[in-house]
């Protein structure tokens, strides 16, 4: 039986206008180092931490396997800006994206063919609240649990 660990996808929000370098830093551990950038971060208290410091640029939540998947098949890419096939992932020990996605999930990390980083749209049908705010306070920034999976949808 295979441990699920929770797995938290990143979206960073806002741009690069009156960033301090120490954030700088910070957004680029978390490799989302421009706006619209998503990435998988393991539950470790570091990677906690770095979150809820960033909290004023991305909003992050729990992926669910679903949105993960759509995330590999729609947005993910190997070196060189190429799209992941299914004869790419039978090259590299996967036989399908649902195969990559469990491994994702029982890892915490992305297998090394495949950026980390991942590159999305603005949302279709824009953001529901301003991009300056909080979730708690009616805004978009922040931790947001499950919810981040609709946000995503929209992005992919």
């Amino acid at each position: 039986m295979v441990v699920m660990m929770k797995l938290f996808v990143a979206i960073r929000i806002r741009g690069l206008t009156g960033v301090s370098p120490e954030m700088l830093d910070v957004l680029n551990r978390l490799n989302v180092p421009k706006k619209h950038n998503a990435s998988l971060i393991p539950d470790t208290p570091s990677m906690v931490g770095m979150l809820k410091k960033a909290s004023d640029y991305i909003t992050w939540g729990e992926i669910n396997k679903e949105s993960l998947i759509a995330l590999l098949k729609k947005r993910g890419r190997l070196e060189g800006n190429k799209r992941i096939t299914e004869e790419i992932l039978k090259k590299i020990g996967f036989n399908s994206f649902e195969e990559l996605a469990e491994k994702i999930i029982a890892e915490g990390k992305v297998p090394p063919p495949i950026k980390r980083t991942f590159r999305l749209t603005p949302p279709s049908g824009g953001f529901k609240g301003p991009i300056t705010k909080h979730v708690n306070e009616g805004g978009e920034l922040g931790y947001r649990g499950e919810a981040i999976n609709q946000l995503l949808s929209k992005m992919i």
